[in-house]
């Protein structure tokens, strides 16, 4: 079995999960879908866009964190 490559917004998102001492599973159930859905989001396997906004929000990252860290 191959492993799955995060995206940059992926990774982005499990570092601040790490700073946030927070799981994958604490954060879908905070914006609202399944683990499994939020990790396909995270390996760009489905765009997100529903949650997008919810995820940047529960976490405290701003456009910029993006734009640097696809950089």
């Amino acid at each position: 079995m191959r492993k799955r490559n995060l995206t940059p917004f992926g990774r982005l998102v499990n570092e601040q999960l790490v700073k946030l001492n927070m799981t994958q599973k604490k954060l879908a159930e905070k914006v609202g879908t399944s683990e499994v859905y939020l990790s396909m989001i995270l390996r760009g396997e489905r765009s997100g866009q529903k949650y997008l906004d919810k995820i940047m929000k529960v976490l405290d990252i701003n456009k910029n964190d993006i734009t640097r860290n696809i950089k």
